[in-house]
């Protein structure tokens, strides 16, 4: 097993493993890599049963269910990523981090693609430890000492009426989380508001969030933070939701783009006060 790192920040490609039939040393390479990584990415493997994505998965723990999204009835833990020329939209096209919403959002989704689009369909991740790092101290600091509010109403309801859900009375999740996290693996910190999900700083009124999140907003999205994924037939991608966000590009209607997830449930987010925050020095130079 061979594990190459795509850019200085975030994302490797792991090759000669093949997830259906790993061994437990390989398991716990594989883990750390995710910790350190952020993103990793599996070619060249086989089309997985839903048992078989469902077992990996929860090798990592316990595993999430989607607050809105279709649930197949034998398989419950599944969730079919779909687009195509009859959608109106397209899942994770958008920066995101999944199903922030939650009190206890996903630590991580692990996703096969089974059919893709000729071209195009690209996902996008972003490191959020360097969002937070290349900040000033004073900002890092500030931030530090926030909560930010995170809903869904606005993004679920009547999203999935074509896939035959009737949510008519559903209450759907909003949760509150500190605007810096800290990873309970790496203990590093993470900026943890995203422009899908998060609607309000709470400590600032409504003008002063709105300004400080359309500005962290951008810098989050900066290029030198970025892991582009190209997929190919049956590639695997398993992302860490705490310190990462992505978009999957809608950029190939009218074709089909398919393919399943499975989610797996993390802790609450936390800020550990304890933790020095310290900044990343070469980046932080490059922040203006």
């Amino acid at each position: 097993m061979h594990i190459k790192p795509l850019s200085a920040l975030i994302g490797a490609e792991i090759t000669g493993s093949n997830i259906e039939n790993i061994s437990e040393s390989e398991f716990l390479l594989i883990e750390e890599a995710f910790t350190k990584y952020q993103v990793i990415f599996f070619r060249d493997q086989d089309k997985l049963s839903p048992e078989a994505h469902i077992s990996f998965a929860k090798r990592f723990g316990e595993l999430h269910y989607h607050p809105a999204a279709p649930r197949p009835e034998k398989h419950p833990e599944i969730f079919v990523i779909h687009a195509h020329k009859e959608s109106k939209f397209a899942d994770g096209n958008g920066w995101h981090s999944d199903v922030s919403c939650d009190i206890q959002p996903p630590l991580g989704s692990c996703l096969q693609l089974h059919v893709l689009p000729p071209i195009g369909g690209d996902t996008i991740f972003a490191s959020m430890y360097s969002a937070f790092e290349t900040l000033s101290p004073n900002m890092q600091k500030f931030l530090s000492n926030m909560t930010a509010t995170h809903e869904s109403e606005h993004l679920y309801r009547g999203r999935y009426a074509e896939r035959g859900i009737n949510d008519e009375g559903k209450v759907y999740p909003t949760a509150k989380h500190p605007v810096v996290r800290t990873h309970p693996k790496s203990g590093r910190q993470a900026l943890y508001v995203n422009p899908s999900f998060t609607t309000k700083i709470n400590e600032l009124s409504l003008s002063e969030s709105t300004s400080l999140l359309k500005f962290l907003y951008s810098h989050q999205q900066r290029p030198e933070f970025q892991v582009r994924f190209r997929w190919s037939q049956n590639a695997i991608a398993l992302w860490d939701n705490r310190c990462t966000q992505h978009f999957a590009l809608w950029d190939y209607w009218p074709n089909e783009r398919k393919g399943n997830r499975v989610t797996i449930k993390g802790e609450q987010p936390f800020y550990n006060h304890t933790v020095a925050i310290e900044s990343n020095l070469r980046l932080s130079q490059r922040h203006d």
